[in-house]
């Protein structure tokens, strides 16, 4: 784990140099499981919210310092700050929601059948995921899609370590208990 922060955060100081390839590889390492945070967040419309994450992170990049984790966890702040302005304002206009499993298609570089098999196991976790309370869904989601540790996850949700470990174990605890109801095939 300690090596991966470091990779990231070499990768990270080489695209605040202005390498382009650097900032390719921080959106293809971080994008995957920003947008899959992002739709059990916002729903349909994780795509645009990610999007405006992502202008703000290459406006605002120079500005970042902290390590690979710290980035990760930046990112992540951005989009659920972005995220939660979406909601208000959207709550002010409500519009009939769509099915945001269309959104967790990414592309890569694995077999089409494997993907496929990999997505619809993504879409049925993430369907899970949304109907745990709020906060339990987000500390899963920060501690297990993006691999924030509980403090950089407390960071974010504006919670301390204590609380963001406490909510995941619950909504993982409760996650348990769910999939012991489905029926087996």
């Amino acid at each position: 784990m300690r090596a991966a922060n470091d990779q990231l955060s070499a990768v990270v100081l080489a695209a605040q140099a202005g390498e382009e390839e650097a900032f390719s590889e921080l959106y293809h390492q971080l994008h995957p499981g920003l947008l899959r945070y992002l739709s059990v967040l916002v729903g349909r419309d994780a795509e645009d919210i990610a999007s405006d994450t992502w202008l703000q992170v290459c406006r605002d990049l120079h500005t970042f310092t902290g390590d690979g984790d710290g980035f990760r966890g930046w990112v992540a702040t951005i989009g659920r700050h972005r995220g939660l302005d979406y909601l208000r304002s959207r709550s002010r206009r409500p519009a009939e929601p769509a099915a945001w499993e269309t959104l967790l298609a990414v592309p890569g570089h694995y077999d089409t059948e494997i993907q496929a098999e990999e997505s619809l196991s993504t879409v049925a976790a993430l369907r899970l995921i949304a109907q745990l309370p709020q906060e339990q869904a987000e500390a899963v989601l920060l501690r297990t899609v993006i691999g924030l540790d509980a403090k950089s996850a407390g960071v974010v949700l504006g919670k301390s370590p204590g609380a963001v470990r406490t909510a995941a174990y619950r909504g993982l605890k409760n996650l348990a208990a769910m999939l012991e109801q489905v029926p087996v095939d």
